[in-house]
């Protein structure tokens, strides 16, 4: 059982999403604080601007509620929110739905941005993370590895992800709406991560001139020779707000690092002349109370939606193959997870009847057959364990058709009765790969990374 607890842009607002920012210093703490809840059992983090979600499988499969409520409490412990504040935001989904929200997130259904490329490295950095924390087991670990194989086949298999579609391009895309021609226009890009890269590649050399403010000035100075621009120190910021008619902020700065204030300095000198931001950072960093000086505007990840939906026709008509693709996939997982739960009364049935068998054999062997010699007593045992292959090969066979044909409501039917026929124990153990292959059950979904749960695809 896996099940999906978070939010995203689809139900929460940017100042919600913004209070579950989360650095690579934070989230193993996140983790740690997860796993450390006695109702579950494997714990992933996923945060990004647009969602914040946990994946987990509960400490006992029988109660996914206690599960889902331990996720919403540490939810709203790292967002320093209460339950009843947070609860209007979240969705959840367990079993066969969040397996297919899994697939989607990844593919970049569900993204605000259809067939955006970034949200697959966000996946593979949380997967990292809790493979390092140790807070992922084989199940859920297995579940997000056919999640990359997803994402991959419907990216090589549709044109989902086709143009340059992205929340940087669209930001450029609106500084034109509002401006016309960026040539007799100066922008000003205050950060220089990945965000800021895209902005510049979108705006080429359309725009007259190309700022770029940064903390690290040799960062900085490293992206503006990249595309033809200019680095500029940090500390003068207040003077780059008084030239730049565009300011595009995606730093990872945690408070605002255009303020209100700021601002109105800057107005007083640029003496009525319009100032442009579009704010794609989470936490924003631009003042929300910027806007409400005259001729200055802004525009946050949220407002750009709208945008986004404009430039995405084309991929719209790509998202019933796409989600084809998810279905089959979705399919043939949930196939390999029912048969975790046939292998283990497959097992205890051998085991039971090879037990049997060699007990029999056993007491022949110290009183009647006592005579035999080794290599005799050696045949018999292995004419046992032929007995126990044979005689157990259709049985396994048609448990295993009931998997992969008739659903989960067969199978659940087959092992209740063969648990009943021959008194197997509630809980046989789990099989080893050997025991299960010889059961004639799959050791694993044939992934492209493999059947280690710590191998990602390439």
């Amino acid at each position: 059982m896996i099940l999906v607890v978070g939010l995203s842009h689809r139900t929460a607002p940017v100042e919600v999403r913004e209070k579950f920012a989360t650095g690579a210093d934070v989230l193993p703490v996140v983790l740690a604080r997860l796993s450390a809840r006695q109702e579950l059992k494997e714990v992933l983090f996923l945060s990004t601007c647009n969602r914040v979600e946990v994946l987990a499988t509960p400490a006992r499969a029988d109660d996914s509620r206690a599960a889902a409520h331990a996720v919403r409490e540490e939810l709203a412990r790292h967002a320093s929110v209460t339950l009843a504040e947070l609860e209007p935001f979240l969705y959840a989904s367990e079993g066969e739905a969040a397996i297919r929200h899994v697939f989607r997130v990844a593919a970049s259904l569900d993204s605000m941005v259809l067939g955006e490329p970034q949200i697959l490295g966000q996946v593979k950095d949380a997967y990292d993370a809790a493979m390092a924390a140790g807070t992922l087991g084989s199940f859920l670990g297995r579940c997000v590895n056919r999640a990359f194989t997803v994402a991959k086949r419907v990216r090589t298999e549709t044109a989902l992800g086709a143009g340059t579609v992205s929340i940087s391009s669209v930001a450029v895309d609106l500084a034109r709406n509002i401006f016309g021609d960026l040539a007799n226009h100066t922008v000003l890009l205050l950060g220089a991560g990945e965000m800021a890269e895209a902005a510049a590649k979108s705006l080429g050399k359309g725009a007259r001139h190309i700022r770029v403010c940064n903390r690290s000035f040799e960062r900085g100075a490293l992206l503006a020779n990249a595309i033809g621009g200019d680095a500029v120190q940090w500390d003068a910021l207040g003077d780059e707000l008084t030239r730049a008619d565009v300011v595009v902020a995606s730093t990872s700065s945690k408070t605002y690092v255009v303020t209100q204030e700021l601002v109105k300095r800057a107005m007083k000198v640029r003496k009525g002349r319009t100032l442009f931001f579009v704010d794609i950072a989470v936490p924003r960093n631009v003042e929300p109370a910027v806007h409400k000086i005259d001729n200055v505007y802004v525009y946050n990840v949220d407002d750009l939606e709208q945008e986004v939906a404009r430039g995405l026709s084309a991929r719209h008509a790509e998202v019933e193959a796409a989600d084809a693709i998810v279905e089959k996939e979705l399919r043939e997982f949930l196939s390999w997870a029912r048969g975790l739960n046939v292998a283990p009364t497959v097992v205890a049935l051998r085991a039971k009847t090879r037990a049997v068998l060699l007990g029999e054999l056993e007491r022949s062997l110290a009183s009647r057959l006592k005579h035999l010699p080794e290599g005799d007593r050696a045949a018999l045992a292995q004419m046992v364990d032929s007995a126990v292959n044979k005689l157990l090969h259709a049985p396994t066979t048609r448990l295993k058709a009931s998997v992969t044909e008739s659903g989960a409501d067969d199978a659940t039917d087959y092992v209740k009765t063969l648990k009943h026929l021959f008194d197997l124990p509630e809980m046989a153990p789990a099989p080893t790969p050997s025991e299960a292959t010889a059961a004639g059950v799959e050791a694993g979904a044939k992934l492209e990374g493999g059947d280690d749960p710590g191998r990602l695809p390439n």
